[in-house]
């Protein structure tokens, strides 16, 4: 599929989900409305609920709540019976006329089993005002508020009276400071109530963990000198040991609330509530201007994808005459993505000629290097046929060394055309550089018109192929002999800079400003002339640069014309 019609159906699509998140949007006051409605009925069921849940934790039966449940429905509006499991009516707001209760009930009314949808519980999931036996008589609860009392006149504390009808010093304000008032111990420890209902709360988790192998002492998180123990934080508490407590909890408050009931909640009527229908009115002038935008936008796409196709269209042409052999061709670069896309385009195929005109000079190049040892043999063997020269052996030392010249030249572009294809294949080892420098030394130490020598200094540690190394050093300790008049010097030095750092320093005649950056491009040589006895092949200096970004190090040189030359190799260390 085509650019062009790609962009036409996403521009559709784009527009119709536009509409149709448009038509979301016109929907959300009424959607906003309903979900309005529904927090307010689950608030007031969530009421309903928690009242029924109170009467529940504190009465052990259900025989007098259907004046309870008479007044919450006068208040909230709403049909509130009671049942059993079986479906026995405890209590029901509705008369004899209301409908029949729904199949399924709004919630079980269990204090010790709370709902937590509906009312979140921190503790056991068993309601607070469930305390059962652990209610304080009236003698006790006087007498603790009385205390209680005195120590909040006296620090500007609030008694608040909890469910179990134990007092509470509750702080008003958190950043009020406590006046320095006398600690009141008995309002902290438990009463004889309690201490009564905690052996009996005991007892049942003593049997439940004897049940579950568990040893009820000691254990870590009970601390009986506190009155609500039970309910306090409970750390390094297993769920074992969890479940117990709550199990033993409910049996002991079994007997003080009233038993699970069933509660339904509808409408006065017995009704359902009414389901929300967004309206269908207005649905043809909906559809129509549906209609209108998409047609806007199809032609909006159309206009735009064209104008969009055009610089491509002129890029697929121009990389057709490209492909054709026409490496001048160029497109004209506009603005945006496309113009980046047409300015890459022109970057390759500038690269492209120039990769073209290299690849001439290559073959140019490597005809003139063969062509002239070629000759120089076939002359040789011409004249030997032709009785002209001799066959002895001077004749054969002359073809020998014309050999090797072209052997020279085939392993140098064997070795180049083994790193551009990047099949270069190195066999790396830990090997210590200074061995490298000296060998490359040692072996032009017969060299009666130059002096080569080497330094380094300590240890040269690295992973590296030897014999590519050897070579690499070798080619520029060559060059730079080839370039170093009579009587000159040549040093080779090792040391450790931030990786292994090996130099090759001549006194020879330098290179010039203008020919450094092409020092290490194949067949270039500084004599212009291209002899090969002030020039070689002029592949060495490109074969040493790619062996050394082989290793993962660089080559670069600094040179002053009739100064000398010094050609610095940098490797990493491991």
């Amino acid at each position: 599929m085509s650019l062009l019609f790609r962009f036409f159906a996403v521009s559709l699509l784009i527009a119709g989900s536009s509409i149709a998140v448009t038509a979301w949007l016109a929907t959300q006051t009424t959607t906003g409305s309903i979900r309005q409605e529904q927090g307010e009925a689950l608030a007031t069921d969530a009421s309903i609920y928690d009242r029924l849940l109170g009467y529940a934790a504190v009465n052990p039966r259900w025989s007098d709540v259907q004046s309870t449940v008479d007044t919450i429905a006068r208040e909230t509006g709403r049909r509130i019976a009671l049942t059993t499991w079986d479906r026995t009516t405890i209590a029901d707001s509705g008369d004899e006329g209301s409908p029949q209760l729904p199949v399924n009930p709004t919630v079980v009314v269990d204090p010790l089993n709370v709902n937590p949808v509906l009312k979140p519980v921190e503790v056991d999931e068993i309601d607070p005002r469930a305390v059962g036996p652990f209610k304080l008589t009236r003698e006790e609860s006087d007498n603790l508020r009385a205390r209680a009392q005195m120590v909040a006149d006296c620090d500007g504390r609030t008694v608040v009276m909890e469910p179990s009808g134990r007092p509470v010093l509750v702080r008003q304000n958190p950043r009020t400071q406590f006046a320095d008032c006398e600690v009141d111990e008995l309002l902290y420890e438990p009463t004889e109530t309690e201490r009564k209902a905690s052996g009996e709360l005991i007892e049942l988790l003593q049997d439940c963990l004897s049940r579950s192998n568990i040893e009820l002492s000691p254990l870590p998180w009970m601390n009986l000198t506190t009155p609500e123990w039970y309910r306090s934080p409970r750390v390094h508490e297993t769920p074992e040991e969890a479940a117990c407590l709550a199990s033993a909890r409910r049996e002991q408050l079994t007997q003080y609330v009233a038993p699970p009931a069933l509660m339904f909640l509808t409408a006065p009527t017995g009704a359902e509530p009414p389901t929300v229908d967004l309206s269908t009115a207005g649905v043809t002038r909906i559809t129509w201007t549906a209609l209108g935008i998409l047609a806007l936008a199809g032609l909006a796409s159309w206009l735009t994808a064209n104008h969009l196709v055009r610089p491509i269209r002129a890029l697929t042409a121009a990389t057709r005459r490209m492909g054709a052999g026409d490496r001048e061709v160029r497109v004209t670069a506009a603005k945006g993505e496309i113009g980046g896309l047409a300015r890459s385009f022109n970057t390759m195929s500038a690269k492209l000629a120039d990769t073209e005109r290299q690849r001439q000079a290559l073959v140019g190049d490597v005809a003139h290097e063969l062509r002239t040892p070629l000759s120089n043999v076939t002359g040789w063997l011409e004249a030997a046929q032709d009785g002209v020269a001799a066959t002895d052996q001077r004749l054969v030392a002359l073809l020998l060394e014309e050999s090797l010249v072209l052997q020279r030249l085939v392993d140098d572009l064997h070795d180049l055309a083994q790193a551009d294809a990047g099949t270069l294949r190195l066999h790396a080892e830990p090997i210590d550089a200074a061995d490298v420098v000296e060998q490359v030394v040692a072996a032009h130490a017969t060299n009666r018109e130059v002096t080569v020598t080497a330094r380094t200094e300590g240890e040269l540690f690295l992973v590296a192929d030897p014999v590519r190394l050897r070579q690499a050093v070798e080619n520029l300790v060559t060059n730079a002999i080839r370039y170093t008049p009579a009587g000159g010097t040549v040093s080779v030095e090792g040391r450790l800079d931030q990786g292994v750092v090996i130099e090759v320093v001549d006194t020879g005649v330098g290179i010039a400003p203008d020919d450094l950056p092409h020092v290490f491009d194949r067949f270039w040589r500084a004599d212009k002339s291209r002899s090969r006895t002030t020039g070689g092949s002029g592949l060495g200096l490109a074969i040493t640069r790619h062996l050394v970004e082989a290793h993962g190090g660089t080559v670069s040189v600094t040179s002053e014309p009739g100064a000398g030359s010094t050609f610095r190799i940098t490797l990493p260390t491991p």
